[in-house]
């Protein structure tokens, strides 16, 4: 599952808690604003809307370090369209296990960030298309462990490194506006796909069709949406008109 030149992939957000398909605000347990049973329905659900590929989020493992393994199996078998998974992928051995379900890509955050050489070892055995790096951003400093922790690097530093150690693309997400509905910021999103060459798939505000235009004229290869779509300020419809480059 490669990015194709010239869109912009629209990727609903499956966010999976305690066996629940839900949406958080800023991350933060207890605050869930969306919680819905049977996550395989919902990603079922976006498949039928015309979702080419589905974004999971283990959130037990991010948060707790414990893993919804057999939710994430009963959506692959519910589904016939690509996943990107995340979360609580903190051991090499247990990146090769969703790899090896066939999970199209997982998105590596806490455990790259910390052993450069694990991302090697990956790319190298399962092609670096299949290894996404995640580089969450709050105050333009890298968050990691569940963005609890910051680190003293901005995300074009550690772009720049996950460059030269084989990693096939980046999820960028901005904390700073992330689950809150109230818009994205255009500028880190631009200066981050100007410095490196890899693929950037954003996350994090989004919350009218227009965001979506404006983030389509960035470059950015996708994006990922949540509690909009779910909160229906976002018609998925409407939203993947914009998978194709608009022009400036």
């Amino acid at each position: 599952m490669s990015f194709k030149k010239n869109e912009m992939l629209i990727m609903p957000a499956v966010d999976i808690k305690n066996g629940k398909c839900v949406q958080l605000v800023q991350g933060k347990p207890g605050s869930e604003m969306i919680e819905i049973d049977n996550p395989e329905n919902v990603a079922r659900h976006w498949e039928e809307l015309g979702a080419e590929t589905i974004h999971i989020i283990d959130l037990d493992g991010t948060i707790e370090g414990k893993t919804n393994l057999r939710v994430i199996k009963k959506i692959l078998n519910e589904i016939t369209i690509p996943v990107q998974l995340g979360g609580g992928i903190r051991s090499i051995e247990y990146a090769k296990k969703l790899l090896n379900l066939n999970i199209n890509r997982i998105i590596i955050g806490t455990m790259g960030i910390q052993n450069h050489k694990i991302i090697e070892e990956l790319s190298d055995e399962y092609g670096s298309e299949r290894i996404m790096i995640s580089l969450d951003s709050k105050d333009n400093k890298v968050v990691i462990k569940g963005w609890q922790e910051k680190i003293d690097k901005t995300p074009i530093e550690l772009s720049k490194e996950f460059k030269q150690h084989g990693a096939g693309s980046i999820l960028f997400t901005n904390v700073d506006v992330e689950g809150l509905l109230g818009g994205f910021y255009t500028d880190p999103v631009i200066k981050l796909k100007n410095s490196v060459d890899l693929p950037i798939v954003y996350s994090g505000g989004i919350t009218t069709i227009n965001d979506v235009k404006e983030l389509n004229k960035t470059g950015v290869e996708g994006v990922v949406i949540g509690s909009a779509l779910y909160k229906n300020k976002i018609d998925f419809a409407e939203a993947i008109k914009y998978q194709k480059r608009v022009k400036k």
